[in-house]
């Protein structure tokens, strides 16, 4: 009875995360019962698209209540200092977080009552301010939660909880953000950051920063953050998040890697490629090079070492090769760059086709990944090769579900029978169901932990995405890439030059920032300034991504980096120097797809022709 109530509080005590994870289902299903509809009734759910977006914004404030509560907000840490200096320093951070996040509770509400006298319906009668006021309720939960962080003594953490939101609310209430000097604000800023501060907060802070001393509504911020969270393009990160998690967690990893080796053959160089192909295609379906590195990682290095491939160089190629499936379709990057820079999500798609094969073979060419040194297993008898046909089609047949995802997730959008959110809820709903019912692989327990999964990694990027672009409407109000424009071509007119320049800072960008947080804030910045020299956005598009590559592997964003240190418990030295020539190869790999646009706009053009 005891251990039965106990868990029963626990799950009391997450409620945020059912109340994510049901809307994260309604996200998927609705689309679903709606494409069924039309064509038996002529109509469907009423406002079914705009319903399904503001399911979206509840994912996204009560995912990223319980990726809080579950420390998965991204921050940059603390790197090797003492621990106690560490607690010390990350007890200021969270405290200067909570104050942040109660000030853009006031900014969230500050924008729900100027909607609450419109009185704009969602569907079916429902007040649009009911659902806007998840943004103020989740802000408000988070500022409590961080408070409650920041000390360790019970009577000192309520304490925290309850002043440090009011001092925040207080101050965005009455304080004169005008006078308040930018210099010493930024100051104050860049130091939680360093102390741990959550990333969301500190861009939260910078955007309300800038707002307020230019006289300027805070409520802007959480406007930002509103459009973001519902954009019609937005619910497809969820649900192909969660395609791709279900993938992960069931045994179509394993099933899809014998698919590739039975094709490439099991000895070094076979298995070298089938290995750079199946983490590029895996990464594409999961949304993330680190759950491909979780799920695959302690299955391929040992495949790799099996088939006589030295250690260090099979985990440089697991770990480098599970960054480039940010160019395949259904990426989550891929999409969101299409959403940003306002190009079609399908002709993005397209476009990442050749450039992804093209960086794959650079990494396999200019990596030094090929193996120079013949197969350690014996040449197998002529008779055999029946034998291999035949293993061949059983194990193409045993991952047939798999491999159609692919053909579900990008034919149902490419070919215009679906539109995105309804391609990637027909994803998740195949994906599901084809690993419960078919293989039976995926209980009740293992759905929810891929929903729970989901909502937190959704909820917690959503959050950085919201902040940065208030703080990127900001600097484009300002006339910030205007001035960068003016300035880069008094430089150089040259195409040419600026696309090397362009390749070395988002080198460098990539590795000081977190993706989605680069992506949001620099593409519109930068893609103006594109334009200008006759780049097509598509072209920049993946010319940007594929620098975003290289920052998954180099210090200090690098995230697939720690995760392989974790998978493959090496220091994380040993993982660096393993991955440091695939950089210089997806270097390399870059300025091809830059300077050969043919490479990236060739494909979209020639369907475009048809």
């Amino acid at each position: 009875m005891m251990r039965w109530g106990v868990r029963h509080l626990i799950r009391l005590a997450q409620w945020d995360n059912a109340l994510a994870c049901m809307a994260l289902a309604g996200m998927a299903l609705i689309p679903m019962i709606e494409m069924l509809l039309r064509p038996l009734h002529g109509k469907g759910i009423d406002n079914a698209s705009v319903l399904v977006q503001h399911l979206g914004l509840m994912v996204a404030m009560m995912g990223a209540v319980a990726a809080e509560r579950n420390g998965h907000l991204s921050s940059l840490g603390l790197g090797t200092l003492r621990a106690d200096l560490q607690a010390n320093l990350r007890s200021w951070g969270h405290a200067g977080a909570a104050m942040l996040s109660g000030m853009l509770c006031v900014a969230s509400w500050n924008l729900v009552s100027s909607e609450m006298a419109t009185g704009q319906t969602l569907s079916y009668g429902l007040p649009l301010w009911w659902v806007q006021s998840f943004l103020p309720f989740g802000f408000g939960l988070l500022s409590v939660k961080l408070a409650w962080r920041s000390l360790q003594a019970p009577v000192w953490r309520l304490f925290a909880a309850l002043v440090y939101p009011v001092a925040g609310a207080v101050f965005a209430l009455h304080m004169n953000l005008e006078s308040l000097p930018l210099s010493l604000g930024a100051l104050v800023l860049l130091a939680l950051l360093f102390m741990g501060a959550p990333i969301f907060a500190v861009l939260g802070g910078l955007g309300l920063l800038l707002l307020g001393h230019e006289g300027l509504p805070l409520a802007s911020m959480a406007l930002s953050h509103y459009q973001i969270t519902v954009n019609p393009s937005l619910p497809a990160l969820p649900l192909f998040t969660l395609a791709g998690l279900v993938l992960a967690k069931t045994k179509a990893s394993e099933r899809l890697s014998q698919v590739f080796v039975a094709v490439m053959g099991d000895g070094p160089l076979g298995t070298v490629l089938a290995v750079a192909l199946l983490c590029s295609c895996f990464t594409a379906l999961t949304g993330g090079s680190g759950v491909t590195i979780l799920a695959l990682g302690g299955l391929l290095l040992p495949l790799l070492k099996a088939s006589g491939y030295p250690e260090q160089r099979g985990m440089g190629l697991v770990t480098s090769a599970s960054a480039l499936g940010v160019l395949l379709a259904p990426s989550v990057p891929l999409i969101m760059f299409a959403i940003i820079a306002r190009v079609p999500i399908n002709t993005m798609f397209l476009a990442g086709l050749i450039p992804a094969v093209v960086m794959v073979f650079c990494l396999v060419i200019f990596g030094g990944y090929l193996p120079a040194f013949r197969s350690a297993h014996p040449s197998r008898a002529p008779e055999a090769a029946p034998r291999e046909r035949g293993h061949l089609a059983a194990t193409v047949w045993q991952a047939k579900w798999e491999l159609l995802a692919p053909v579900v997730a990008i034919g149902s959008l490419v070919s215009g029978v679906t539109t995105p959110t309804e391609s990637a809820a027909l994803t998740a709903v195949y994906a599901v169901a084809t690993q419960a019912l078919a293989h039976r692989e995926l209980n009740w327990d293992r759905l929810s932990e891929c929903l729970s999964q989901t909502v937190q990694l959704i909820g917690g990027v959503m959050l950085i995405m919201g902040m940065a672009l208030g703080l990127t409407n900001y600097l484009i109000d300002a006339g910030v890439p205007d001035v960068a424009t003016d300035w880069v071509q008094s430089i150089t007119q040259n195409k040419y030059v600026f696309l090397l320049a362009l390749n070395v800072f988002l080198f460098f960008a990539g590795s000081l920032m977190e993706i989605y947080a680069a992506i949001v804030v620099l593409v519109p910045l930068l893609l103006p300034l594109a334009v200008s020299y006759g780049i097509d956005p598509v072209h920049f598009g993946i010319i940007f991504l594929a620098n975003l590559e290289m920052g998954f592997l180099c210090p200090p964003a690098g995230m697939n980096i720690y995760f392989a240190s974790a998978v493959f418990r090496k220091p994380l030295r040993e993982v660096v120097a393993s991955v440091w020539p695939a950089v210089v190869a997806i270097f390399v790999g870059t300025l091809l797809l830059s300077w050969l646009p043919v490479l990236v706009m060739g494909l979209p053009e020639l369907m475009g022709s048809l």
